[in-house]
C-alpha cells in the first residue's frame, strides 16, 4: 500500500511539468486511478502553491465530480424522476460538488415548519394561496432576484434558499414543495419565457406567478400572454409538466447564464448534463 502510495504521489508531482504532452499523459493516468485518488489530489493543492499546479488539481478534480454527475442524473432519469429535489440538488452540485441532498431536504423542511403554522383550516383555494403566499413572500421574505437574473445562483435551490432570491423556476420548485407538503394541489406549469404553477383539482384550476409575489391568475390571463407572444396555443401552457421538465428547463436557464457570462466551457458541460436528461 505505501508503495502504491508512494506512486500515486510521484504521479501526481509531474502536474508540474511544462510539457504539454507530458501533462496530458499524466491527466490520462491519474483519471484511469479513479476518484480514490482525489484525497491525494487535495493533498497535493494544499501543499503546493505554483497557481498552475493548483489549476490543473482543480481541472482533474472537477473532472472526476463531472463524470460521477452525469452517472447520477441518467439514474435520476432512468430510475423515473420522482423525486424532484433529488433532481435540483443534482444540478446544485455541479457547482457545489460537495452538497449533500440531505441538507438541501433538511433546509426544505425548516421552510415548511415555518409556513405550517400559518395555514388555517377550512380556506378555500384561493384563501390556501393567499395564506402561503404571506408566508413564503412576507415572513420569509422570499423573492425574485431581478438584479442578477443571469446569475447561475439562481439555477442552484441551495443558494436561492440561501440568498432567499431567485429566478421563475427556482421560486416555484420551493413554493411547489412547501405547498404540496402542505397537501395542496399546486404543480408546475412550463409557460414561454416564464415558469409558473397551477392549482389544480377536479373543480377548480388557476395559476400563480412565484416571481410576482404569488400573483394569482387565469387561464384567460394565459390566452392573452400567448397571444402577446404571437405564438400558437399548446396544452403544455395550461397544464403541470413532469419533475424531468422541470430540472430539463433548469439546465437550459443554467446554459444561458454561462452564456452570458462567456463561459463557453461550462456551456458545452451543462448541455452534456442536459442531453443527459431530455
Amino acid at each position: 500500500m505505501l508503495n502504491e502510495e508512494s506512486k500515486i504521489k510521484a504521479l501526481i508531482s509531474l502536474l508540474d511539468d511544462e510539457d504539454a504532452e507530458v501533462t496530458v499523459q499524466v491527466k490520462n493516468e491519474i483519471m484511469s486511478i479513479g476518484e480514490a485518488i482525489i484525497p491525494f489530489l487535495e493533498d497535493e493543492w494544499e501543499k503546493n502553491f505554483n497557481p498552475l499546479v493548483q489549476k490543473r488539481i482543480e481541472d482533474i478534480i472537477h473532472q472526476f465530480h463531472f463524470i460521477t454527475l452525469k452517472d447520477k442524473l441518467e439514474r435520476w432519469r432512468k430510475s423515473g424522476a420522482s423525486d424532484l429535489i433529488e433532481g435540483m440538488w443534482l444540478v446544485a452540485s455541479y457547482q457545489y460538488p460537495d452538497l449533500e441532498l440531505q441538507k438541501v431536504k433538511e433546509a426544505l423542511d425548516q421552510l415548511y415548519f415555518e409556513v405550517w403554522p400559518d395555514m388555517k383550516e377550512g380556506l378555500s383555494p384561493t384563501e390556501q394561496v393567499k395564506s402561503l403566499n404571506d408566508a413564503i413572500f412576507g415572513k420569509l421574505k422570499f423573492g425574485a432576484n431581478t438584479k442578477n437574473f443571469h446569475s447561475p445562483s439562481n439555477s442552484m435551490i441551495n443558494a436561492v434558499m440561501q440568498s432567499k432570491r431567485g429566478n421563475p423556476i427556482s421560486l416555484c420548485v420551493i413554493y411547489m414543495h412547501i405547498a404540496q407538503r402542505l397537501k395542496l394541489p399546486v404543480y408546475g406549469v412550463n409557460l414561454p419565457n416564464l415558469f409558473i404553477l397551477t392549482y389544480k383539482t377536479e373543480e377548480v384550476q388557476f395559476y400563480i406567478n412565484a416571481f410576482n409575489k404569488g400573483l394569482v391568475f387565469t387561464r384567460e390571463d394565459i390566452d392573452n400572454y400567448i397571444l402577446q407572444l404571437n405564438i400558437a396555443k399548446n396544452d403544455i401552457f395550461y397544464e403541470p409538466c413532469s419533475n424531468r421538465d422541470i430540472v430539463t428547463r433548469v439546465l437550459r436557464n443554467l446554459i444561458v447564464s454561462f452564456e452570458k457570462l462567456g463561459d463557453t466551457d461550462r456551456v458545452e458541460e451543462v448541455n452534456q448534463l442536459l442531453e443527459v436528461v431530455v
